[in-house]
C-alpha cells in the first residue's frame, strides 16, 4: 500500500512586506468543513453568504493573529477584497461583503476601516461562495 503524496503549497497564508501584511484569500472553512457552498443567487441566499463572509474574515483574523501573535500588532486595515461566486443575475456582492468588512469594523475599530473590493465571480476553490483576502499595516 502506497502513502498519497501530497505537495506543499504553491503560496504562503501570509506575507509581510515591510510594514505591510498580505493575507491570502481564505474560505469560509471550520472545523464542519466548508460552509454553504455553492453559487450566491441561486444555491446560497445572500444571508448565507454574509455568514460565509463573516467567517472567511474570521479566518483572515486568525492567520494574523498566528502571524503577527495578536491583532493588537494591526496599525489598520488597508484593504479588505471579498469575491462572491456569482449565480445567474446576481450583481450584488457588495451586500455579502458588507458582512465581513463590519466584522473587521467590530473588531478593530477604526484601524479597520479599508479600502475594498467586491466583485462577483464564476467559480472559487472548492466550489465556496465566497473568499476574502486581507492587507493590513503593521
Amino acid at each position: 500500500m502506497t502513502t498519497p503524496v501530497t505537495a506543499p503549497p504553491l503560496y504562503a497564508r501570509a506575507v509581510r512586506v515591510g510594514d505591510l501584511l498580505f493575507v491570502s484569500g481564505q474560505l469560509p472553512v471550520n472545523e464542519a468543513g466548508l460552509l454553504y457552498p455553492g453559487k450566491v443567487g441561486t444555491e446560497v441566499t445572500v444571508g448565507q453568504a454574509r455568514e460565509a463572509a463573516t467567517l472567511a474574515a474570521t479566518n483572515c483574523l486568525n492567520v494574523i493573529r498566528e502571524t503577527l501573535g495578536s491583532l493588537d500588532a494591526v496599525k489598520g486595515v488597508a484593504r479588505l477584497g471579498g469575491y462572491v461566486a456569482a449565480g445567474a443575475g446576481f450583481n450584488n456582492a457588495p451586500a455579502v461583503v458588507d458582512a465581513a468588512s463590519q466584522l473587521i469594523l467590530d473588531v478593530l475599530g477604526e484601524r479597520g476601516r479599508h479600502a475594498r473590493l467586491a466583485l462577483g465571480v464564476a467559480s472559487l476553490p472548492l466550489g465556496a461562495c465566497v473568499e476574502i483576502e486581507l492587507a493590513v499595516q503593521c
